[in-house]
């Protein structure tokens, strides 16, 4: 690899910046395999990235990215719905592909700008009491490791390997391909309306599985929220989507440029912040419509921010709530962003957040340009007394001893890192924060 590197990267919030690194653009996983092998004999670093949209820096480069633009095509979908894709494809591309094929996903987060890799590789969830995160969908995947070598990987074989890597930061190796398992598609009945915090509290476990997919949104200084009910229908009932000016108003005017004027008048005069939220809460409706899975699944996000999130046991997401509001109201914060609420199942992916346990996730977010400060910092103390697991793209404090004490797993992990990368070819400085500098472990 001759020559100087010059060029630069940011995240999607700005807040993760690389300069003078090398980006290159395989295609194919021999190309992947042919980079890894001569960056490890060169001795330099590679990390692989998707969208870049992780708030935290496991996906910044120190020295090579790897940017799998090219490596981002539809290589299979078998008659029981097995949905094989090279990893660089993103989740919008996914979901139309098997839309116009009679499939989907089982569930999904908010955002599909992700690729599969990124969002398989960072622990992306959605929401629904019954339903796992994206990686409990897998069934195999193709890694490519730090010598060059690609090893295929499942329940039958390389089972080890698969178990870890299905949720594995890009530092075990370069995910090539995935096989994932999609269902029958299927319709969202979307019943979304006003709720006060207070009463979503009081049996909040209870309310979380009322129906197939819940959550809401609390605004910060008031005890409102926008509450979403998701139910599972069959597309044979029929859909009934929003007309789309009601749409185009609901969605790009009150939920994106609404809330960007909010934010923008937040940092001018901080003090109108609570008034503003108030002014927010209380212009949600009450709407209801049938729509295709993913499109009822997936939000569009226009403004940007800094967010943190924190998977703590279901039992424990009430109080979790409670106590960050005690905070809000005594600490003098303008917090303009609602706090978003959502729950999953357990599963039993080491470095999974739901690993061995149901959980309540609770999202906290500030403008991309603003400095989370003591609002960040607070929470965390919170969740993390109560048991808390950070989701692995977005922003927490923690490093490997700490992470070590929440996940029973960790070391199975960090050995099976040392074994597949024993020079640290695919890590970085954030890695080495989270899971230890590569030989470190006690596995």
């Amino acid at each position: 690899m001759p020559g100087r590197a010059t060029e630069s990267w940011r995240n999607w919030a700005g807040n993760q910046r690389a300069d003078g690194i090398r980006r290159v653009h395989p295609s194919g996983t021999g190309e992947i395999a042919e980079l890894l092998r001569r960056s490890a004999e060169a001795g330099v670093r590679v990390r692989p990235i998707g969208s870049g949209h992780s708030f935290t820096a496991i996906g910044r480069p120190e020295d090579v990215q790897l940017v799998l633009d090219r490596h981002a095509g539809l290589v299979d979908v078998s008659p029981d719905g097995l949905v094989t894709v090279q990893a660089g494809m993103p989740l919008h591309r996914l979901n139309a592909e098997l839309a116009a094929r009679g499939w989907a996903l089982t569930n999904l987060g908010d955002v599909d700008r992700q690729t599969v890799s990124g969002a398989l590789s960072t622990g992306t969830h959605g929401t629904g009491g019954r339903f796992g995160g994206l990686a409990t969908q897998l069934r195999a995947l193709e890694l490519v490791l730090a010598d060059g070598s690609v090893l295929r990987c499942s329940a039958e074989e390389n089972p080890a390997v698969f178990a870890a890597a299905r949720i594995g930061l890009g530092a075990l190796g370069v995910l090539s391909t995935v096989t994932l398992q999609a269902v029958p598609a299927f319709a969202l009945r979307a019943d979304e309306g006003p709720g006060r915090l207070p009463a979503l509290l009081e049996d909040f476990d209870a309310f979380m599985t009322s129906t197939d997919h819940v959550e809401f949104y609390w605004f910060p200084h008031t005890d409102r929220c926008l509450v979403k009910r998701n139910t599972r229908v069959p597309l044979s009932d029929g859909l009934s989507p929003l007309p789309r000016w009601r749409a185009f108003w609901d969605d790009e005017v009150l939920a994106n440029a609404g809330l960007g004027a909010v934010v923008a008048t937040g940092r001018r005069v901080p003090a109108l912040v609570p008034r503003l939220a108030r002014i927010s809460a209380g212009a949600l409706g009450e709407r209801t419509l049938t729509d295709t899975s993913h499109r009822v699944f997936v939000s569009r996000r226009r403004v940007r921010f800094r967010e943190m999130e924190y998977a703590v046991p279901r039992a424990a997401g009430a109080e979790l709530l409670r106590e960050i509001g005690r905070a809000v109201d005594t600490a003098g914060w303008r917090i303009p962003f609602p706090v978003e609420v959502r729950v999953a199942a357990a599963d039993d992916i080491p470095l999974s957040t739901a690993s061995g346990r149901d959980v309540a996730y609770v999202a906290v977010h500030v403008p991309a340009r603003s400095d989370p400060g003591d609002y960040f910092t607070t929470v965390e103390a919170i969740a993390t007394a109560m048991g808390g697991r950070p989701h692995w793209g977005k922003l927490h404090g923690l490093d490997a001893a700490a992470l070590r004490q929440r996940y029973p797993r960790f070391d199975e992990f960090t050995a099976l890192r040392d074994r597949l990368d024993p020079h640290g070819v695919l890590s970085n400085a954030h890695l080495d924060r989270v899971l230890g500098p590569v030989g470190s472990g006690r596995g």
